[in-house]
């Protein structure tokens, strides 16, 4: 049988200190040591796309008119053929001119980015959204700057004390250097994918599943241990210009072969911290009621009356199923 551990547990002012005396046996935030990156974002100069636009759509018809007006003007006898070649030239080439401009026309919708290359070279990025204008010659590749979650497989690790557990996270992430996104790796969202699963796997291996005293551990602890596997994942996403925006554990158990001697650990922790409390209360009963009977000296007991009641009173106190009630018709000492 498997557990699932609810990860949102709160912690308290107990759980603060644990977290303060523990800092020194975290682990360091490991990242691995990424090249510079080639390029930075920076914005990109445009026009506004409702000039572009109109240019290629009042171009192709300009371009027609003069086409027409040549044919009209080359085959009437009174004019010189010339001129009608030539306006025949200008409308073709007003024609392929407005095409050519439409080119440099780009839609950038909400929560979306143009990537403008010149000739493989980087020259910026367009942000704004709407209609914009820039070199035709330009090249643009789309990329998303919404916010995305990654929920990584279920993954199945050894924790720090070595016992085999399952467990999965979600990283919510956002795209924050599009040129870096684009030219720094070779596939950005594969690239956080992989990252974030080796960061989840470096957690939890230096983490034990449960733990007593101070130590921090993936189940009482979830939320100071996932602040740190958002500092390992933007670590090491950082060079693909991504940002993480937070991340939290999805699925935490222990695995399944080991999932039902591990329950049966905790069963019998939880019983026999059930019974330590009902000795201590039992035993404070029992003292009270001796006190209170010695004091008030209405009978008269000796150390082995004491200790025959006493006796009686844990069995009733300390057990675990009613007491049947035996009345002695006889002496006290049969």
């Amino acid at each position: 049988m498997t557990e699932t551990i609810n990860t949102e547990s709160a912690e308290g002012p107990s759980g603060a200190a644990g977290r303060a005396a523990a800092i020194d046996q975290e682990p360091r935030i490991d990242g691995p040591d990424m090249p510079t990156a080639p390029v930075t974002e920076r914005p990109a100069h445009s026009l506004s796309g409702g000039l572009g636009l109109l240019l290629a759509a009042l171009g192709p018809l300009a371009g027609i008119g003069l086409i027409i007006g040549g044919v009209v003007v080359g085959f009437d006898p009174g004019d010189q053929p010339a001129i009608g070649v030539t306006m025949i030239v200008l409308g073709a080439l007003t024609i392929l001119i407005s095409l050519f401009a439409w080119n440099g026309v780009k839609m950038v919708a909400p929560g979306e980015a143009r990537v403008i290359q010149l000739f493989g070279r980087y020259v910026g990025t367009l942000r704004t959204d709407g209609l914009r204008w820039v070199n035709p010659l330009t090249s643009s590749t789309k990329i998303s700057t919404r916010v995305r979650n990654h929920e990584t497989a279920t993954l199945k690790v050894n924790d720090a004390n070595g016992s085999p557990i399952e467990i999965a996270a979600v990283v919510v992430w956002q795209v924050e250097d599009t040129a870096q996104a684009v030219f720094a790796v070779d596939d950005y969202e594969e690239f956080v994918t992989t990252q974030t699963e080796t960061a989840l796997r470096h957690i939890a291996t230096h983490y034990p599943y449960e733990a007593d005293g101070d130590t921090l551990s993936l189940r009482d602890n979830a939320v100071s241990i996932t602040d740190r596997l958002s500092a390992e994942v933007e670590a090491r996403v950082a060079a693909a210009g991504v940002t993480v925006i937070e991340s939290r554990f999805t699925h935490l158990a222990y695995a399944p072969e080991i999932a039902s001697a591990m329950l049966q650990r905790q069963q019998a922790g939880a019983i026999i911290a059930a019974r330590k409390l009902i000795v201590e209360g039992a035993c404070g009963m029992v003292e009270e009621a001796v006190s209170r009977i010695s004091e008030g000296d209405f009978v008269d007991l000796d150390e082995e009356r004491k200790a025959a009641m006493v006796s009686n009173l844990l069995v009733v106190l300390c057990g675990d199923r009613a007491p049947h009630p035996v009345v002695n018709a006889g002496s006290i000492y049969q």
